[in-house]
């Protein structure tokens, strides 16, 4: 049987666990409605298709800053970050708090529901 202290510890690590896994189902189509109207002004989602921001065709699992020929900051190029669902969930809430120096001037995405629907999203764009 675990004492106080491992009890406390165990508790600590599954109530952390549980802040990481969204109470609710992510919904693409909600998604791609948040897409429309807070990311599309500067990406779009087709491939190969640039605009002030980078194509988010296949981003969900590409590593941050390469898509060639695209002007990324310095900072983004060197963030060494791979756009997996943590990643873009991070990013989407501050991105100049996750990558300092990025040129995306967006102040972030607050709502938890909106995102997890916009990741969801963003992940079948392949």
């Amino acid at each position: 049987m675990p004492n106080n202290g491992t009890r406390r510890i165990i508790l600590a690590v599954l109530l952390s666990a549980a802040r990481m896994v969204p109470a609710f189902a992510a919904d693409p189509q909600a998604g791609e409605h948040v897409f429309k109207t807070q990311c599309m002004i500067c990406h779009s989602p087709v491939a190969g298709r640039n605009m002030v921001g980078p194509s988010l065709f296949c981003v969900v699992g590409r590593p941050a800053g390469s898509i060639p020929n695209f002007h990324y900051s310095a900072a983004n190029r060197g963030s060494g970050l791979t756009w997996d669902d943590g990643t873009l969930d991070r990013y989407l809430v501050a991105p100049r708090g996750v990558v300092p120096g990025t040129l995306m001037t967006y102040a972030g995405l607050k709502d938890d529901a909106q995102r997890a629907d916009l990741i969801a999203y963003l992940g079948t764009l392949k």
